[in-house]
């Protein structure tokens, strides 16, 4: 059976993908206790060379801190399993270990799991476009924008903004307060993670001070948000992306056809923990990362998605408007060449 056969009327077969993902679906202690181990004892050993490095040349510490921040978008992968509950056989564990990743990452563990279960159930859906996610407008929308709206709107897709700003303003303010209406759960773990993240900053600022730790740690934390958001960007904003509305929307075809295949060279595919596979993920978050690329190379059907490469992928960061009529993502300067307005 095709990917194009397992489409009816724009809707999946819900038998059909279940029956394929059902067998990658159980966790796997080991490979995942070892996941940990050569996740986090990389990024402890880079951190100290990193320190060690300043001696020498502050230069190198900052080339350093490029596989260092590698090493953290592999654990804020951990945790996003571990949110999901696939990545140990224990809720437990995936709670505990996930707020402890949540510590190195910036990212409360509880309130990052519910936003992030949020985005799952709604992605690719114009009617419940939400926080969670990339705000997209429509070209009907922003035409009939006022000028301030325009202007917020460019201002807010602006590559800089979203790449560059926006991440470090999130992880590093906006995650330290819980979001508003948070469950009592949520508040707890906002606060938790607070305190963590304050003893181990006072911790190192004592043995190396504050000055130092900042010089080491930002660096790596303003390249890991950028990859982070990079990420999170080019696997759903492309120009053949899903979007539909209301009754619509299908949450397998928004998995299949609203998450791309993002072809990484192996490296970094390691790094990012596997998430390329995101077609797969949204379509069974109780995959294990460790298992993604298994589910994809046994299963054909799972094959003929959207796929982009490095290269590819740089033309997404243009695309802003999402076209109704022809259903794709278009640049705003498309959008000016036809209209003939800003």
């Amino acid at each position: 059976m095709s990917a194009d056969a397992m489409l009816t009327k724009g809707k999946v077969k819900t038998t059909t993908w279940k029956t394929m993902v059902k067998p990658y679906q159980a966790s796997e202690n080991s490979r995942a206790a070892w996941q940990v181990i050569n996740s986090f004892v990389p990024m402890f050993v880079l951190s100290v060379l990193m320190y060690l490095s300043m001696d020498v040349s502050y230069l190198l510490t900052l080339l350093i801190a490029l596989p260092t921040a590698g090493m953290l978008v592999r654990i804020f992968i951990i945790q996003h399993d571990c949110g999901h509950g696939s990545f140990f056989t224990s809720r437990k564990a995936n709670d505990r270990v996930g707020t402890v990743c949540g510590v190195f990452t910036l990212t409360p563990y509880f309130q990052w799991r519910k936003s992030h279960a949020i985005h799952h159930a709604t992605a690719g859906n114009l009617t419940k476009r939400d926080v969670h996610d990339v705000f997209t407008m429509t070209v009907k929308e922003y035409s009939e924008a006022s000028t301030a709206k325009k202007l917020r709107y460019r201002l807010y897709r602006n590559p800089v903004t979203l790449f560059l700003i926006v991440p470090m303003v999130l992880f590093v303010v906006l995650y330290r307060f819980p979001a508003w209406k948070s469950r009592r759960k949520e508040w707890m773990g906002v606060l938790l993670n607070d305190l963590m993240l304050l003893i181990m900053v006072v911790t190192a600022s004592y043995y190396i001070g504050f000055g130092t730790f900042l010089m080491l740690y930002l660096p790596v934390v303003f390249v890991a948000t950028f990859i982070g958001s990079w990420l999170f960007y080019v696997q759903h904003q492309f120009e053949d992306t899903y979007w539909a509305e209301g009754d619509e929307w299908d949450y397998a075809a928004a998995a299949l056809e609203g998450s791309s295949y993002y072809k990484l060279p192996k490296i970094l595919q390691w790094f990012t923990g596997n998430i390329g596979f995101h077609h797969i993920h949204h379509l069974s978050p109780r995959i294990p990362n460790y298992k993604l690329q298994s589910c994809h190379e046994n299963n054909p059907d799972l094959q003929n998605i959207p796929t982009m490469t490095l290269a590819s992928s740089i033309k997404s960061s243009t695309l802003t408007l999402w076209d109704e009529e022809e259903k794709r993502l278009i640049s705003f300067r498309e959008f000016r060449r036809r209209s003939g307005s800003w």
